[in-house]
């Protein structure tokens, strides 16, 4: 036996298909056991709040032990990890192949599934899980929602805190009045046929359902960034890619979507797109926790491969081919959150990476949680730990004060900049970033391609 791991994490697929996965009795068994090896190292302390709950629970227990944990107290500790895998990734020496074989967020994973399969179910955190059935049904009216969902509507957002459990005061996401997807159709791209890398490749993005129903303008940045490095491009959205889904612990819902969307995304590979994502929880979905739920799945195992974050995608293309000449500089500057589920694809800090290719700009780079996890972010019950997980990031980004902040989750950059423009306010500051962005949208404006923050 051996203290810790050199070697690179591997995971084991996720058995949720056979009975034992859902045994109350081994599954309690297996928390012990773990939280006895978390309990003995505490790496991973400032993390997440769920290893200082799990630690103040065994310090204050009648033993001061694991053996001293109550059961019924577990479930304190599950709903506060946001399955970021930062953990697993980055601090944990005895993930697989240490034959300790340790993987937290699964873990509290499979105690989720194991709570679904009993009926407990959070009815809130599962309807806004239904992202595809919430984007059509709110697209048409979009005026109508976002006016609802807008935090200083004293009328409606008292009412679904009250009813609902969402937090009045969190920034909700706005609908776009037209999808992504019908935006590609009806607008025809062209490519700089003077580009490098012109006639080299092409790419099919696939939209997202934040991108295709809420943010239509990071597609259609990413679009004209890559038509004008010289890459046909194309939108795709088969649907969802089952992120919210796994948050809730519906492993069968994620298995659905992972056959339907792999099984229609696999068809362009076929024609010779690269897939390209615009989101890294999609990223990391469709690269590494797919072929975990499905392990059985041609599609999924195809796609798995070749599937590129967008950042990642850019600056393979630069690596390989160059890039048109022609980018200037953004003196302000751009603060980079590397958001946790672009981090545990493994591929390096790609939007920094891609960013610093514009010259004479300066690029910081944030490379910590910023507390938002999904619904976590959202939700009354939880968002007051997502503001405590997050404040470390707000307050270096006050601190670098640069003209823009990006991320690659979308949901992270909204977060990062509502809560810095609330610290700000209460400094008695006005803020000069007024809405978050995403990377790709930072080069599109090195090379001259937004007009009034939208793709020209």
């Amino acid at each position: 036996m051996k203290e810790g791991s050199l070697d690179a994490p591997t995971r084991e697929p996720i058995a949720w298909r056979t009975e034992d996965f859902y045994d109350a009795e081994k599954l309690d068994a297996e928390m012990r056991r773990v939280f006895d090896i978390c309990h003995g190292c505490r790496r991973c302390f400032n993390l997440c709040d769920s290893f200082p709950r799990l630690f103040d629970l065994i310090d204050n227990s009648a033993t001061g032990e694991v053996d001293g944990l109550k059961s019924e107290d577990f479930p304190k500790i599950v709903e506060a990890c946001t399955l970021c895998d930062m953990c697993f990734m980055t601090k944990c020496p005895y993930v697989p192949p240490h034959e300790f074989m340790l993987d937290f967020p699964h873990l509290m994973l499979r105690h989720r599934a194991a709570e679904v399969k009993k009926g407990n179910k959070d009815f809130t955190q599962r309807q806004l899980a239904e992202m595809d059935r919430n984007g059509r049904m709110a697209v048409p009216l979009a005026p109508l929602v976002n006016w609802g969902a807008e935090r200083d509507n004293k009328l409606t957002r008292p009412l679904m805190e009250r009813a609902l459990g969402i937090d009045a005061d969190a920034s909700l996401p706005k609908f776009a009045s037209q999808t992504f997807i019908r935006w590609d159709k009806k607008n025809a791209g062209e490519v700089n046929r003077n580009a490098p890398a012109f006639g080299k490749r092409k790419a099919a993005l696939y939209a997202t359902c934040f991108v295709n129903y809420n943010k239509p303008d990071t597609g259609m940045t990413a679009r004209a960034v890559l038509n004008h490095i010289g890459i046909e491009a194309r939108a795709a959205y088969p649907g969802c890619c089952g992120m919210p889904f796994l948050e809730q612990a519906e492993l069968s819902r994620v298995a659905d979507q992972a056959a339907k969307v792999s099984k229609e995304l696999v068809k362009l590979l076929d024609e010779g797109y690269d897939i390209v994502v615009l989101t890294a929880s999609c990223g990391l979905m469709l690269k590494f926790e797919w072929p975990l739920i499905v392990p059985g799945n041609e599609d999924v195992r195809r796609l798995s491969e070749a599937t590129f974050d967008i950042d990642e995608y850019v600056v393979a293309i630069a690596k390989e081919h160059g890039l048109p000449a022609g980018m200037k500089p953004l003196p302000e500057g751009v603060t980079v959150h590397l958001p946790c589920h672009a981090r545990a694809q493994n591929m390096g800090p790609k939007a920094a990476e891609m960013l610093r290719l514009i010259p004479d700009t300066p690029v910081d780079v944030i490379e910590r949680c910023s507390g938002h996890g999904g619904t976590f972010g959202v939700v009354t019950k939880t968002r007051e730990v997502a503001e405590k997980v997050g404040r470390p990031v707000f307050r270096t980004a006050m601190q670098q004060a640069r003209g823009h902040i990006v991320s690659d989750c979308p949901l992270a950059a909204q977060h990062i900049v509502q809560n810095v423009r609330d610290m700000a306010a209460k400094d008695g500051k006005d803020w000069p970033v007024r809405e978050p962005e995403h990377p790709i949208q930072i080069l599109a404006r090195a090379f001259g391609l937004m007009e009034n923050g939208h793709a020209a």
